[in-house]
């Protein structure tokens, strides 16, 4: 099925999507902050984690449709020749990126986008339940 939007119109939507600070990583910026929960949003680690609570706890918040959520999921009708594997490819990614994280002794905490949008404020003491 061809795209109905120009080639300049695609280029501008896929420019708006945010790879960092997105709206869960806000909310749960603002929470741990808020509650003086000692963090880091993207630091610089194997894995490239999305929020590090002190000291080894790293956290990845997961967009249901990018990383393939096993309960929200829903693939695209046009087009599956492409979004299949590249959503295949964006979950081997995050098992890779957690494998290295667990390898350099962090310990592993995912959170669903649907999660986050349902009640960020329990996903953010989830965090620092697991981190205590």
């Amino acid at each position: 099925m061809a795209d109905w939007l120009t080639r300049e119109q695609r280029s501008y939507n896929m420019s708006r999507i945010r790879s960092r600070w997105t709206a869960q990583e806000v909310a749960i910026h603002g929470y741990l902050k808020g509650r003086k929960v000692r963090h880091r949003m993207h630091p610089a680690l194997p894995g490239n984690p999305d929020v590090l609570v002190f000291p080894d706890l790293a956290v990845y918040l997961h967009g249901c449709f990018w990383h393939g959520c096993p309960r929200c999921y829903v693939a695209p009708k046009p087009r599956k020749a492409y979004w299949h594997p590249k959503i295949g490819r964006n979950r081997a990614r995050d098992k890779r990126n957690a494998a290295a994280a667990q390898r350099a002794g962090y310990r592993i905490l995912s959170l669903w986008e649907h999660d986050l949008k349902g009640n960020a404020a329990a996903c953010a003491a989830r965090i620092a339940a697991v981190n205590h």
